[in-house]
């Protein structure tokens, strides 16, 4: 075989539907859009797939409701049992040592420590953020809450 005797298989290529020519080709009349309606008539093709036809759109019927602050903190949280649970060789706690111990995943966002759990050892714990129940217990224990 060579280059040139190449040819396409049977089926490869198929002329393109000529709408609108004639009941005999079997896409005259209508031109196989149906009968009457939005669209069948010309431009239907230009309608943002969102459009219902004139009907007040969903996104306008339903009721806007709550607000969400551009200027809110995102905090990695940590909590008192999960300190408990992994810091009882340590004295220090801060962001990059709550990392390398997995209990948070990146030390770029802010931390926040909260009261969940018992503490059963002193250690000083830094962070951005403490709740008041967590800074009480790591106090009670005689440790420290250093706020970053």
């Amino acid at each position: 075989m060579r280059l040139s005797e190449i040819r396409k298989p049977a089926g490869a290529t198929t002329k393109p539907k000529r709408l609108g020519r004639g009941k005999g080709s079997g896409y005259g009349g209508t031109s196989g859009r149906g009968s009457k309606g939005q669209k069948a008539r010309s431009g239907s093709k230009k309608m943002p797939v969102w459009f219902e036809g004139g009907q007040m759109p969903i996104q306008r019927r339903l009721p806007k409701r709550g607000f969400k602050s551009m200027f809110r903190k995102s905090y990695q949280i940590v909590n008192l049992e999960d300190i408990n649970r992994v810091g009882k060789q340590l004295e220090r706690l801060g962001p990059e040592e709550m990392a390398q111990l997995g209990l948070i995943r990146n030390t770029r966002k802010p931390v926040k420590v909260l009261g969940d759990g018992e503490l059963e050892f002193a250690l000083t714990v830094s962070a951005h953020a403490f709740s008041a129940k967590a800074r009480e217990v790591i106090e009670a224990k005689g440790g420290r809450a250093e706020v970053l």
